[in-house]
């Protein structure tokens, strides 16, 4: 990943910003991205000839733009690029149309940066990573892994199976990603095993209407449980929501006949607080899209609240 940073020529009169910049770079540096700066370049002929020298789309490309008129021309156009607000000479620029806006380059960490980049590129950010597991985030093509797990009857025993339609799910899963993902930063996500990089499960956090915690989902396919890795993998999301997120509660529903998963929210430290009744397949098994009012008939199951 590159970093292309786009000043005015107001920097060229700061006696010291070749200086701070420059271990601005070597912080970058140490964390893997290179980086360039441009004083009042004219974008356009920058951004063109980047094109004509990758002969394609300035894939891992990222620009920084203190200008307006920079950022629109370079997001206007296809490539990637967030505002950078606060500019040295202490005025502040606004950009409306920006995902992402940062005050300035040194108090802004590496790794927003790149999250910033997979953002607006369609990667997933990596989540976390345990002793024998990756939680990164859901991919559309992850989504023929979901059905494979999925065709064990065992699995839709105590939770809602995919939409019938595998196309369904694939426009539900990317509405998912640009909605969830994009606004809240967290969601339910992927479950990797390293040794194979298969895909053995789903597991992290979602917002349930009517209720005020946050609650954890988890779920790992027939043939790979029994080896510990739901325990593994979500003590680590708990531990990642209370940490990164500033999570103080959370919540976990399952259904009441659900031993299993009863027996390792115990392990994991939940306690019990009440039964709860909760709406299921409010799609009744189709998807029609994020602006569509669900018509689907009530249906409802008993299950048990347990808070951590």
């Amino acid at each position: 990943m590159i970093i292309v940073f786009l000043f005015s020529d107001r920097y060229e009169k700061r006696a010291d910003f070749f200086d701070e910049f420059s271990k601005e770079q070597s912080y970058l540096k140490n964390e893997g991205i290179d980086s360039v700066y441009y004083i009042d370049a004219d974008a356009e002929a920058l951004f063109n000839k980047i094109q004509e020298e990758n002969n394609a789309f300035p894939k891992g490309i990222l620009f920084v733009c203190e200008s307006l008129e920079d950022f629109s021309f370079i997001s206007e156009n296809g490539g990637y690029a967030i505002g950078m607000s606060n500019t040295y000479d202490g005025t502040v620029q606004k950009f409306p149309k920006a995902k992402y806006i940062f005050s300035g380059v040194d108090d802004t960490f590496a790794d927003s940066f790149i999250k910033a980049y997979q953002r607006l590129s369609g990667e997933p950010w990596d989540i976390l990573e345990t002793p024998r597991l990756i939680v990164r985030e859901t991919t559309v093509s992850d989504v023929d892994a979901f059905y494979e797990i999925y065709k064990d009857k065992e699995m839709t025993r105590y939770m809602e199976d995919l939409f019938k339609n595998p196309e369904d799910e694939k426009r539900y899963m990317q509405d998912y990603i640009d909605k969830v993902y994009g606004l809240m930063g967290f969601g339910v996500w992927t479950v990797i095993r390293k040794e194979d990089n298969a895909i053995i499960g789903r597991a992290g956090f979602s917002i349930r209407n009517g209720f005020d915690e946050v609650e954890l989902g988890f779920l790992i396919g027939v043939s790979y449980q029994r080896n510990g890795y739901a325990y593994e993998v979500c003590s680590s999301i708990i531990e990642y929501g209370r940490k990164m997120l500033g999570f103080d509660k959370i919540q976990c529903l399952v259904k009441k006949e659900n031993k299993a998963s009863i027996s390792l929210c115990t392990k994991l430290g939940f306690c019990v607080s009440k039964e709860v009744e909760i709406e299921e397949d409010i799609y009744n098994g189709v998807y029609l899209g994020s602006e569509t009012e669900n018509k689907a008939p009530s249906k409802k199951g008993i299950y048990v609240k347990f808070v951590i």
